[in-house]
């Protein structure tokens, strides 16, 4: 829903300022669907606003539902034809997090995403990018889905700061109390390393948590899997975390997905605790180790019982670490996997 239109709107029709609250607590707060719902407003308004603004930007074309129930991937058709895809997860029977994309797209090319294989499209407005976490209200609502909503992760398709402006925009729009509302420790951005974004965030939104897609401790096989690092090294980052940690108490995440044969191996795991480790602040940085979610191509995810020993081999480190929760093997929970699918 985009809210500057609908207040220029109501003002254009010299309505009083309470039927703008009115109209955000039906749709963000209450996650009416329809506008003819909204039993706040006259009849005669709600149709006006029918005719003219449009609560989503973008319509369904499929919801993918997980075996368990705990995770449902959306495939979403945007007004020019584009797909984007979202998910909702719940890590904790009832505890849900939606994972938002930001762009049609990738420009970055990590050779293991489903997302960068077909490159850049455009980025996502603000609006488009809000609304995937409107659709999941809508959504859990509609399927009398019990369970509380309680964070959002810009960590679908794009690159987040590679969008900054809307990506900033729609930050505000979440945590803002009048829409919805989210607390800034609900939020995290994820980013496959872009400095002067990184930097940017740090500065607007210092209570909002920042994941780092690390995923390799060397620069010889960053640059190789992801052409990001040549442009931005661990060097670079080293030295954003470092000055980072001295204004910021909020811990960062270190995104790392086990790719089989490739970065899972003993010698893997000491060469990234010896990296965090020259950070400083080890109490500030969380590992979040990933099984990788398997698409075409050369690339298969680490055994269970290889993950668990690559934990073992950090934890001896003092590396703070977990292995995320595998949610959405069946249901292509890889960013980029459902809308490619879909373009074949």
């Amino acid at each position: 829903m985009e809210v500057k239109k609908l207040e220029k709107f109501l003002k254009v029709r010299k309505e009083p300022d309470f039927r703008f609250k009115q109209i955000c607590k039906a749709i963000f707060k209450d996650s009416i669907d329809l506008f003819s719902e909204i039993s706040t407003v006259s009849k005669e308004l709600r149709g006006q606003l029918e005719e003219e603004l449009k609560i989503l930007p973008f319509k369904k074309s499929r919801v993918l539902v997980s075996k368990n129930k705990d995770a449902l991937k959306a495939l979403l058709e945007l007004e020019d034809g584009e797909l984007i895809e979202t998910v909702l997860m719940a890590p904790k029977e009832g505890h849900w997090s939606a994972c938002v994309s930001t762009q049609v797209g990738c420009a970055l090319g990590c050779v293991f995403c489903a997302t960068g294989k077909g490159g850049l499209k455009r980025d996502l407005s603000t609006d488009e990018i809000t609304s995937q976490v409107l659709f999941w209200k809508q959504y859990l609502r509609k399927n009398k889905i019990s369970g509380q909503f309680l964070n959002i992760v810009y960590m679908g398709m794009g690159e987040p700061f590679l969008n900054w402006k809307n990506v900033k925009e729609s930050l505000e729009i979440l945590i803002d109390e009048r829409f919805f509302d989210f607390g800034r420790r609900n939020i995290a951005v994820s980013t496959a390393g872009i400095l002067p974004g990184m930097e940017a965030f740090a500065k607007d939104f210092p209570q909002v948590n920042l994941a780092l897609s690390l995923h390799f401790a060397d620069d010889e096989k960053r640059d190789l899997y992801m052409p990001i690092n040549k442009k931005y090294n661990l060097s670079d980052l080293k030295a954003f975390l470092q000055n980072y940690f001295k204004t910021n108490t909020r811990k960062v995440f270190i995104e790392y997905i086990l790719l089989a044969g490739i970065n899972d191996s003993a010698e893997d795991a000491l060469r990234l605790a010896l990296f965090l480790k020259s950070i400083g602040k080890m109490q500030m940085l969380h590992v979040n180790l990933i099984r990788y979610n398997s698409v075409k191509g050369a690339f298969k995810a680490s055994s269970r019982e290889t993950a668990q020993r690559f934990k073992e081999d950090l934890k001896q480190e003092k590396v703070h670490c977990t292995i995320r929760k595998s949610l959405g093997d069946d249901i292509q929970g890889a960013c980029g996997q459902l809308a490619g699918k879909n373009r074949e």
